[in-house]
């Protein structure tokens, strides 16, 4: 068996209840409009298997003890492999009655190698578990995510998880040397290699990476760790309008780019969400965008020369109007805190959110948040973006005055749709399809390569039992 622990349940809706002790959502077949596949039911012969071969104390039947993996950050028996559950687009919950795999006791970091800075792991890994393991060989693990502290490795994988250095270490692709992986029909395919040039055939890790769970189970990951940075330095600029905040970015690449490890967005809506809601304020006064910049290498003076020569030179050209530098850790926490902070508040309105992750080209990335403005002005208290400008990554959130229906959210999930179409962006850029974005993907993908990807699933899965109703409905 390649899990070490087993849940089930009836799937909820997803949504940001990580404290249960809030009032749950609703079923998720009663909130969308979606029929459960021709699956059998999970009996008690079906259970006493799972506790001969995992052991009784590693499955849970209990509603109240399964519920905490029902409810996510925002003739055959089906399963829902689940790591950290800190996805947003119902990914790793069930949707019926689906068992749930987790692995969050396979926990093991296997080996870390110095020389060629791979380290090899579990699935169940926590990211910041396997980061602070790097770091005592002075590697870093190249991804960091807000929610590092509980996400798992497995999960990251399987979702081709961006995070806030994607433009300084790129994306898991490229980063990922091999996996293990469990197949639909419980053969153990074995890609864990540790080599970072391997032109052997077909690299069959990458069909894993991002398919959510869909493909096959991972279990393993070998992962490389570059070299951790000695010295960081974080700015937080104020600009006068996005125009300016292009210019800038340009600037930075041009002139920071060998430095430079995260370009951050936050609107001055944003910024306005995180004292009202949050309670904590811009450090720099009130203005309509700001730029979170990050460098970091081995060189102290090298980096700060540099980073002082380009907010000289922002300044005399008028891009930036105002802005303050840290470079010791607690400063430099405080400033990535803002940042951080934003979705941290969510879950005090999250009744009254709706937040879209999409990839837009750079000449539209703010246009679309224009866009949205104008169309929810009547019902919206606000509307912010923020986000990975370095990439093109758009966080869009608007918070409603009133509670959020569902003939609200199908308007929006339609008129944004319709703009991300135009603007040839994309309607997930770091958490996945999951299950809330599935009936979206035709509208999105050319009919060709939606086929293809169809038929890869057929031939992974034939009976449709990893992970139903996430990506293709």
């Amino acid at each position: 068996m390649f899990s070490k622990v087993l849940k089930t349940y009836t799937g909820r809706a997803n949504g940001f209840y990580r404290n249960l002790s809030q009032k749950l959502p609703e079923f998720t077949k009663n909130v969308f409009d979606v029929s459960r596949g021709n699956y059998n039911y999970i009996n008690d012969g079906h259970i006493d298997y799972f506790r001969r071969v995992l052991g009784t104390n590693r499955v849970i039947t209990n509603p109240e003890d399964a519920e905490k993996y029902n409810v996510d950050w925002f003739s055959q028996v089906r399963v829902c492999p689940q790591g950290g559950n800190t996805g947003v687009n119902g990914g790793s919950i069930p949707v019926f009655d689906e068992v749930i795999i987790s692995t969050e006791l396979m926990n093991e970091i296997i080996s870390l190698d110095e020389d060629s800075g791979v380290l090899v792991c579990q699935a169940g890994c926590i990211l910041e578990t396997i980061d602070n393991k790097a770091a005592t060989k002075d590697l870093i693990v190249p991804l960091d995510l807000g929610a590092k502290g509980s996400c798992q490795i497995g999960g990251n994988v399987s979702t081709n998880a961006g995070g806030l250095r994607l433009l300084r270490f790129g994306n898991l692709h490229g980063n990922i040397l091999g996996l293990e992986v469990v197949k639909a029909d419980g053969e153990i395919l074995d890609c864990l290699g540790t080599l970072k040039k391997d032109n052997t055939g077909y690299h069959l890790k990458h069909l894993f990476i991002g398919s959510e769970g869909t493909l096959g189970f991972v279990t393993k990951v070998s992962i490389q760790c570059p070299s951790r940075p000695k010295y960081i330095n974080v700015a937080f600029l104020g600009l006068q309008n996005f125009n300016k905040a292009l210019k800038t970015l340009k600037l930075l690449r041009y002139r920071l780019g060998e430095i430079l490890s995260a370009i951050e967005m936050i609107d001055y809506c944003s910024m306005d969400f995180i004292k009202n809601v949050v309670g904590q304020q811009s450090p720099i006064g009130d203005y309509p965008f700001y730029l979170l910049i990050e460098t970091s290498g081995s060189n102290a003076l090298h980096n700060e020369e540099k980073l002082n020569s380009f907010l000289e030179e922002s300044l005399q050209k008028a891009l930036v109007l105002n802005g303050t530098v840290a470079n010791e850790p607690n400063k430099v926490q405080d400033i990535w805190s803002i940042r951080e902070n934003i979705p941290n508040g969510f879950q005090k309105v999250a009744s009254k959110m709706l937040y879209y992750d999409v990839s837009v080209p750079l000449a539209h990335y703010y246009t679309i948040v224009d866009d949205v403005a104008d169309y929810a002005k009547d019902i919206s208290e606000r509307v912010f973006g923020f986000g990975h400008i370095g990439d093109g990554n758009l966080h869009l959130h608007i918070q409603l005055k009133n509670d959020l229906t569902k003939e609200v959210k199908s308007n929006f999930d339609s008129f944004i749709l319709e703009k991300i179409v135009r603007y040839k962006g994309s309607i997930s850029a770091e958490h996945g399809v999951g299950f809330t974005k599935a009936k979206l993907m035709d509208k999105i993908k050319p009919p060709s390569t939606l086929k293809v990807m169809k038929d890869l699933k057929k031939l992974m899965d034939p009976n449709g039992i990893l992970n139903p109703y996430k990506i293709f409905i």
